[in-house]
């Protein structure tokens, strides 16, 4: 309630009290906004309805005796007369004013005039009195509430046509944000090809300018061209200290992936302007970006995080004539750099346990631990990521589980599973099977062929796997592998460190002599696409 309001029904008990009524009824509240000189009261006096005429029609026992108002009521329970008996016909007035204030909005308060009205829509001897009066209220507006004027609906919304200048604005926009776009996928393109040589990567940033050439397609050449105005263009004296600053490549890929998705989303938006359909495949573009965004990235990050670890050794306790920590801590000292507990058949609990104290074997040799298939283990176990095949969890749900700082390893045993793991996120891939395993079966193998396209094409950190030993690792090598992942060969040795030594010094003797760098990006284009520089 107002002030006002909470003053005239504090008031209408203290006239019920001094008229000796026993309770307060909703006459004593008509007086009480009266005599309150309220707002109500004014109305009341504009539309006839005195302090004269209502004791004409409508007296109190003793009206010379009624007090005079003292101050205001301070609290709602003092408002609202708690310590006095209240008529039904009183309590339908407060219903009655408390609805109509509802009906104006949660944040509404009851005012007099509230009251005033629901005093002459309950009946009473109130409302009584305010019709012999010939008071109408209804057409009495509420004088606390300045009700907003009416809406006219009847109009016309005229929209402005699209000058000449507007459009030479709009084509200006996009022809700038066309040369950004562009000039921004080509420095992604030659990172992909001459810092990662990452064929699958060059290529998909290929595709993507020839995307955005096709999608610029539908907007006028000539009109670009025209609206083109670099000597007077006042952001090309704009600059900021940190565009000069670039590390290495890899800064200069980051910052290109967000200025060229920056010139995306300015095509998009301003494109919509001229061609929503060359738009939605701006907006498409951008969102491959995104994508590409992460595998350049990862590629980089996880090339760097593994570029010391080319032996990748997979535990199974069984394949361990001596037990698995022998066999394991063993090939550490020998220099595996990552070590995955593979085991199928083993219980829940008894792999938690095994891979709690292969935890502690790799964390002392500073090496990598992974979890093979189960992602949940994984956390359980503290291990260092997880490796999943392609029956196994997604990356997309296996990073859920694990989180974004953990390894996520993929099996992958085609040239576009490997395409896609890639663009998936995967932190690295197994590729294979190489040769027949004899800890796994498998209905065909991949084989070297496998091995050579992988070559070709991924930057990605990958592991040659499957039947993989001294003797054979040789042509795996020559094949364009840099690492290896191996089992048996190590485990079930008499001495599994020295195996793993002799398959190391074979992994970093072929680096040094840089015959296993696969074939470049350019040459892999030159084959696919024609001449390399176009």
């Amino acid at each position: 309630m107002t002030e006002g309001a909470r003053r005239a029904v504090a008031r209408a008990a203290e006239l019920a009290a001094s008229c000796g009524a026993v309770a307060r009824a909703p006459i004593h509240l008509l007086w009480a906004l009266v005599l309150d000189e309220s707002e109500a009261s004014e109305t009341l006096n504009r539309v006839g309805a005195t302090r004269e005429r209502l004791q004409q029609c409508c007296p109190l026992p003793s009206p010379e005796g009624l007090p005079k108002v003292e101050g205001q009521a301070t609290t709602e329970a003092t408002a609202f007369g708690s310590e006095c008996e209240d008529s039904p016909d009183f309590r339908r007035v407060i219903a009655a004013a408390l609805q109509a204030a509802a009906s104006r909005g949660r944040q509404a308060e009851v005012g007099t005039g509230d009251l005033l009205k629901a005093l002459g829509s309950v009946d009473s001897e109130a409302s009584r009195a305010l019709a012999e009066l010939d008071v109408r209220l209804q057409t009495v507006a509420s004088p606390e509430v300045n009700p907003a004027p009416a809406i006219d609906v009847d109009f016309r919304i005229d929209w402005r046509d699209s000058t000449a200048a507007d459009h030479t604005a709009t084509l200006r926009i996009i022809d700038a944000a066309a040369n950004r776009a562009r000039e921004g996928l080509r420095v992604l393109e030659d990172y992909a090809r001459f810092a990662l040589d990452d064929a699958h990567l060059t290529w998909r940033l290929k595709e993507c300018r020839h995307a955005l050439r096709e999608a610029l397609a539908t907007f006028p050449a000539e009109a670009l061209l025209r609206s083109r105005e670099t000597q007077a263009d006042v952001g090309t004296t704009i600059t900021t200290p940190a565009e000069a600053l670039r590390a290495n490549p890899a800064d200069v890929a980051r910052a290109g992936c967000k200025r060229t998705q920056e010139a995306l989303r300015s095509l998009e938006e301003f494109g919509k302007v001229l061609s929503p359909t060359a738009a939605a495949r701006l907006e498409r573009l951008r969102y491959e970006l995104y994508t590409l965004e992460k595998s350049l990235a990862l590629s980089e990050f996880n090339r760097r995080e593994l570029a010391d670890r080319s032996l990748y050794l997979l535990a199974t306790d069984a394949l361990c004539p001596r037990g698995l920590g022998p066999a394991v801590r063993a090939a550490l000292a020998g220099g595996v750099g990552i070590v995955q507990l593979r085991e199928k058949d083993m219980p829940e609990r008894r792999v938690v346990e095994l891979g709690r104290r292969v935890r502690v074997w790799t964390r002392e040799a500073d090496a990598i631990f992974i979890m093979n298939d189960r992602a949940d283990l994984a956390v359980a176990t503290d291990a260092d990521g997880v490796h999943v095949g392609q029956e196994e969890l997604p990356v997309k749900e296996a990073r859920i589980i694990v989180g974004p700082r953990r390894l996520v390893g993929v099996s992958t045993h085609t040239i576009e599973q490997a395409r896609q793991a890639v663009l998936d996120g995967a932190d690295y891939l197994g590729v294979g099977p190489v040769f027949p395993s004899a800890t796994k079966s498998f209905d065909s193998l991949a084989g070297l062929e496998l091995v050579r396209e992988v070559a070709a094409e991924i930057s990605l950190p990958w592991f040659a796997i499957g039947g993989i030993n001294a003797e054979n690792v040789s042509a795996v090598l020559e094949a364009g592998a840099t690492r290896i992942a191996v089992s048996h060969a190590i485990l079930s040795a008499d001495d599994p460190g020295a195996v793993a030594s002799t398959l190391c010094e074979r992994l970093n003797a072929h680096r040094a002599k840089g015959t296993a760098e696969p074939p470049t990006s350019q040459q892999w284009h030159t084959d696919k696409d024609g001449p390399a520089a176009e």
